[in-house]
């Protein structure tokens, strides 16, 4: 059984979910610019978010990875969540990792998303020694992209999701990649 690690950068705190988190989560889920590109687009309510705090300790259990609550270190607040899921969704990628990202409208703009996927990035190919870890976007979403061009990872191919038809894009890194890129000072010269 594995724990939900604590990372730290240095405007963020990746940290493990607490039952207090599910009001902010909820604010989040609710908010139909922040799901806009997210499966079908459809917001979640109370009740689905809370079902799905329950799954990501499970995920964590059984895998030793998953998706990390983002906060703030200056205010404590919750910016979303960010971390490592295994993209069943997408079929045909499978068996992969994927690394992801979701931060209420609030924290857009800052380079939050960037900053906290880099830190977990560093966990899943350092401290999971994973050997590749992808990315998958919609096409139409240009804020995830960038994230991904920061993050050094390089599209794979254009596919779509089977269940909502949706057209997405899959970048991917190698830990190989990703190692030599540190080595040489960083996934990017971008700034957060």
């Amino acid at each position: 059984m594995h724990r939900v690690t604590t990372l730290v950068t240095p405007r963020l705190v990746l940290r493990p979910w607490r039952s207090d988190d599910l009001d902010e989560l909820a604010v989040i889920y609710g908010d139909p610019e922040v799901m806009h590109y997210i499966l079908d687009g459809s917001v979640r309510d109370r009740e689905q978010t809370a079902a799905g705090m329950e799954k990501l300790s499970a995920d964590w259990a059984e895998r030793g990875f998953g998706l990390f609550a983002v906060e703030v270190r200056a205010t404590g607040a919750l910016a979303g969540w960010v971390g490592l899921a295994v993209p069943e969704f997408l079929p045909e990628v499978m068996p992969a990792v994927e690394i992801g990202w979701r931060l209420g409208q609030p924290f857009w703009g800052y380079g939050y998303a960037t900053e906290a996927a880099r830190e977990a990035l560093r966990f899943g190919f350092v401290e999971r020694s994973l050997d590749r870890i992808i990315s998958i976007r919609h096409v139409d979403n240009l804020r995830s992209a960038r994230v991904m061009e920061k993050l050094g990872m390089r599209f794979e191919r254009r596919t779509t999701v089977p269940v909502h038809e949706q057209p997405v894009d899959v970048f991917a890194l190698t830990r190989e990649e990703y190692l030599a890129a540190e080595k040489a000072g960083g996934a990017t010269d971008a700034p957060p």
